[in-house]
């Protein structure tokens, strides 16, 4: 875990004065127009949860990138702390913080920083040489294997492209074992197809490896599709750090709002953030008149009917039971239910629904692993989440 408390950075000779200026309620802009100091960082307060991704978004200047750096103090903080696993990152000497550098936090930086000099397997092997870890070379080719460059070790950075270039870069950082990747705008040069082919290769990999993640980006989409959270920066300040779903359903405030107005929706929302409770459902054996009267008074044309577990046996349609009364059926048996039905698990993204929804008579299931109803998505509840209000840009 990641603990951080009261971060703050000043750039300038005159930081205490302009520190002191803001306790006394002083603007940042009046404070830096007083001292000449650049107050990059101020009072910031997070936590990273182990095995979280977490993202640091905001404009240009907004002090994300500063941010990145004082954890693991390439930047000295001016004021406040920074924890990881319990450990005072601020309070430690020079032979600390290289071991925690070189073993327990890794990095990856916008441009790839690689040594053209050296094949790509001796590119990513490099920092395990400088801290003179054991099996370099094994953890090099495992590493390269892992973001899909297992057969380019003995190429040079030159003979590849720069999404390539940036796998290993980040396989460079994956080689070292650190649980702690550090990662400022790690994409941002690349094209949109490459890059998004990146953040897939990312995605799976924080699947697959569940590390401890800090990126830094000023792309909000790619912050929506990355981040279990984000913290957006406005200033040096948090303006609001919260789940994607949730900035979007309730900015902070202005500044929050026409951020995030143009987002596409469609990608970043998903079944979860829309499903709904499952109004009515039935249970097999109950009676088809009792869950045909069911359906009335819901104004339905179907309805889901579980088994014990919660996993669908099945959906029992109006027009199927109608007959099966007036064949004096009693129970509500397999042969009274039908397939018109289609499920999603909870992470599918909105843009993938719009097939699925409206075409059956019963709404979306969004299912578990077990197969067990976590809830239904309605065709109104997509249209209503991909409906985001038309705002006016604000300028203040």
């Amino acid at each position: 875990m990641i603990t951080c408390r009261s971060l703050t950075k000043v750039f300038g000779p005159r930081a205490r004065e302009a520190l002191a200026l803001l306790e006394r309620g002083e603007s940042r802009a009046a404070a830096q127009a007083a001292t000449g100091c650049t107050i990059a960082v101020r009072g910031v307060d997070f936590e990273v949860a182990r095995g979280e991704l977490f993202v640091i978004m905001g404009l240009s200047g907004s002090g994300k990138s500063t941010l990145l750096r004082m954890l693991n103090r390439l930047v000295e903080p001016t004021r406040g702390s920074v924890l990881i696993d319990g450990q005072d990152v601020t309070a430690m000497g020079e032979r600390e913080l290289r071991e925690l550098r070189g073993r327990r936090v890794s990095m990856v930086f916008q441009h790839f920083a690689l040594l053209p000099h050296r094949t790509v397997l001796e590119n990513v092997a490099y920092p395990l040489r400088l801290h003179g870890s054991p099996n370099q070379r094994e953890r090099a080719q495992w590493a390269l294997a892992e973001v899909g460059l297992g057969d380019w070790g003995d190429a040079y950075p030159g003979e590849l492209s720069g999404g390539m270039r940036q796998r290993v870069g980040l396989a460079r950082a994956l080689a070292t074992e650190a649980d702690v990747m550090l990662m400022d705008e790690p994409f941002s040069a690349l094209d949109p197809l490459i890059r998004r082919q990146v953040q897939d290769l990312l995605i799976g990999l924080q699947a697959e490896l569940r590390k401890t993640i800090v990126f830094v980006t000023h792309d909000l989409n790619e912050a929506m599709r990355l981040g279990d959270r984000i913290m957006m920066l406005r200033d040096g300040a948090v303006v609001q750090c919260a789940s994607g779903s949730e900035i979007l359903a309730s900015p902070a405030d202005e500044y929050v709002a026409d951020f995030v107005a143009d987002v596409d929706r469609s990608r970043v929302l998903t079944a979860a953030d829309v499903m709904r409770e499952a109004r009515i459902t039935a249970s097999p054996g109950e009676a088809p008149e009792l869950v045909l009267r069911r359906l009335e008074e819901a104004e339905a044309n179907g309805i889901y009917v579980l088994d014990q577990e919660r996993r669908i046996v099945g959906v029992a349609r109006d027009d199927v039971l109608a007959q099966a009364i007036r064949a004096g059926r009693r129970e509500l048996s397999s042969e009274l239910l039908v397939d018109d039905y289609a499920t999603t698990d909870p992470s599918r993204p909105l843009v993938e629904l719009c097939q699925l929804v409206g075409r059956h008579s019963v709404p979306l299931a969004v299912i578990d692993e077990a197969g067990r109803l976590l809830g239904v998505v309605p065709r109104a509840a997509v249209l209503s989440a991909l409906a985001a209000p038309e705002r006016e840009p604000s300028y203040a």
